[in-house]
């Protein structure tokens, strides 16, 4: 019986090792497999002072991946509205968003356009300081008042 025992136990011994590299193995693969990826978000910050009928530079957001464009006018007639952009290269520039309140409920905006002048989203009270389709590739930002120098900023997140 003794005989029998020490056979048991010489096998048994590897047979542990093994099972418990085995283990440890599929461990470090589920461990591998369920991590997560965070990474931090790009971002441009744009500020705007604009004479009435003004224009700003163009502005070229990531092509092929959601951009969310938020805008907020600082001068006397603030508030904010803000859209989820696509830039497809050579094509068009597509978005959805709210426009900025203006004592009314805000209002849903949504389009397609590469036309230079097509309306994305007005981003102050008096709905004159609006972000505009400058070219199929780029945006800019508009002051569409007849009078007031307006100033503000636009941050596109991606």
């Amino acid at each position: 019986m003794k005989a029998i025992t020490m056979r048991m136990q010489r096998f048994s011994r590897p047979l542990v090792i093994l099972m418990a590299t085995v283990v440890a193995i599929i461990t470090s693969i589920v461990v591998a497999n369920a991590t997560q990826t965070i990474t931090t978000p790009n971002a441009a910050f744009i500020s705007y002072s604009l004479a009435a009928g003004g224009n700003s530079a163009a502005i070229t957001p990531a092509s092929n991946r959601s951009v969310l464009v938020m805008g907020a006018n600082t001068s006397f007639d603030q508030s904010v509205g803000q859209v989820s952009l696509l830039h497809v290269p050579s094509n068009f520039i597509e978005w959805v968003g709210l426009e900025s309140y203006n004592g009314a409920p805000s209002t849903i905006t949504s389009g397609a356009s590469s036309t230079a002048g097509s309306h994305i989203v007005y981003i102050d009270f008096d709905h004159q300081v609006d972000i505009q389709v400058a070219s199929k590739d780029t945006i800019l930002i508009h002051n569409g008042s007849t009078t007031f120098t307006l100033a503000g900023n636009v941050t596109l997140v991606w």
